[in-house]
């Protein structure tokens, strides 16, 4: 019985080009109270590697956090099988805005201690006392709204390249950085003020919402699916959108174009550009946003040194890496004294 992947990301992704098949890609999340996490990780993986799935998905005893890619013809067998779990059955499905062959090239069904790293004590707050949730139409009527604060609920790396006008962009590097300092920041307006949060996919804002109004705010809002709704209500029904830019993703496309606005910079020159890439060293895999011309000058590279590395000898390439932990760049998304213009 098979309960983990046998092929490599360079294999898989040599097969998904021969094969040729459209993919959908997507995601989902839910809450709920699930006994043995470890055994519906593996029901999940065999079922789910039978039908080709491949992506990221965390199962915990607080519920399952799911972002995957499905062969467009087995759609329908997953939806199935999505349904035929009780807790699952008619979950929303958030399909990715711009779909790519190779957004994910491995399945792994993982088991953790929390869907969401956030750092926070459940026991000690209600989390189903969750914030108000809203359509498209409704979160942009509340954006006008002069009482209305709105709050990116994501990290730096992603708000840069795409955001929802006039929203709060905390400079974080993880979820659970964000709570505290949010919560401090606006500690004086709890009684006066409509809190609006939005993430991604919803999820971030579905634990956040119920943190916040524990620790006293009033009126508490999130965006129902988060971007990703959103930009399909907004096409959907013609309206306005109210975000810019590139919405962040955490697989191989790093980004979906939701409007044509680049709001963020080459992160080596300063040209205004939006596509985040890691670099080419794999003792380095730091995340960064580079433009064409300097991933020509640097060989895909975020340094001189780490353009100088990949130029040896495989070999010598790793034995550089031997007995070597991953640099901590690989977690500083765009932090880095190499990055030039980003520091000056």
């Amino acid at each position: 019985m098979q309960l983990y992947n046998k092929l490599s990301a360079k294999e898989r992704a040599l097969i998904l080009e021969e094969a040729g098949k459209e993919r959908l890609t997507l995601s989902f999340y839910q809450y709920a109270q699930i006994g043995n996490p470890e055994l519906l990780r593996n029901h999940l993986f065999l079922t789910w590697n039978s039908m080709e799935v491949l992506g990221r998905i965390y199962v915990a005893n607080e519920g399952i956090n799911a972002q995957l890619s499905v062969p467009a013809p087995r759609f329908q067998d997953f939806k199935t099988h999505l349904d035929g779990i009780e807790f699952l059955k008619n979950i929303r499905l958030n399909i990715a805005i711009e779909q790519d062959l190779k957004s994910f090239l491995k399945l792994k069904v993982k088991v953790r201690d929390k869907i969401v790293a956030d750092g926070l004590n459940d026991s000690t707050f209600d989390v189903t006392q969750k914030g108000k949730h809203l359509s498209a139409e409704g979160f942009n009527d509340l954006l006008e709204d002069p009482d209305t604060i709105c709050v990116d609920m994501r990290n730096h790396y992603e708000s840069e390249i795409g955001h929802f006008k006039g929203a709060i962009t905390p400079d974080v590097d993880t979820f659970r950085d964000s709570l505290p300092i949010i919560e401090e920041d606006l500690a004086d307006l709890k009684e006066d003020k409509k809190l609006l949060m939005y993430c991604t996919g919803g999820i971030r804002c579905e634990k956040a919402s119920a943190y916040f109004k524990h620790k006293g705010f009033k009126n508490v809002y999130q965006l129902e699916g988060g971007i990703i709704e959103y930009t399909r209500q907004v096409k959907d029904k013609g309206l306005e959108s109210k975000f810019i830019g590139k919405n962040f993703v955490f697989d191989e496309r790093r980004g979906e174009r939701i409007t044509d606005d680049v709001i963020a910079q080459c992160h080596q020159c300063g040209t205004p550009c939006d596509t985040h890439v890691n670099c080419a060293n794999e003792a380095c895999h730091l995340l960064f946003i580079q433009c064409i011309r300097c991933q020509e000058k640097t060989k895909n590279c975020c340094s001189n040194e780490c353009t100088s590395i990949i130029q040896l000898p495989y070999e010598e390439q790793k034995a550089l890496r031997k007995g070597l932990y991953n640099s901590n760049k690989i977690f500083k998304k765009g932090r880095s004294e190499a990055l030039k213009f980003k520091n000056q």
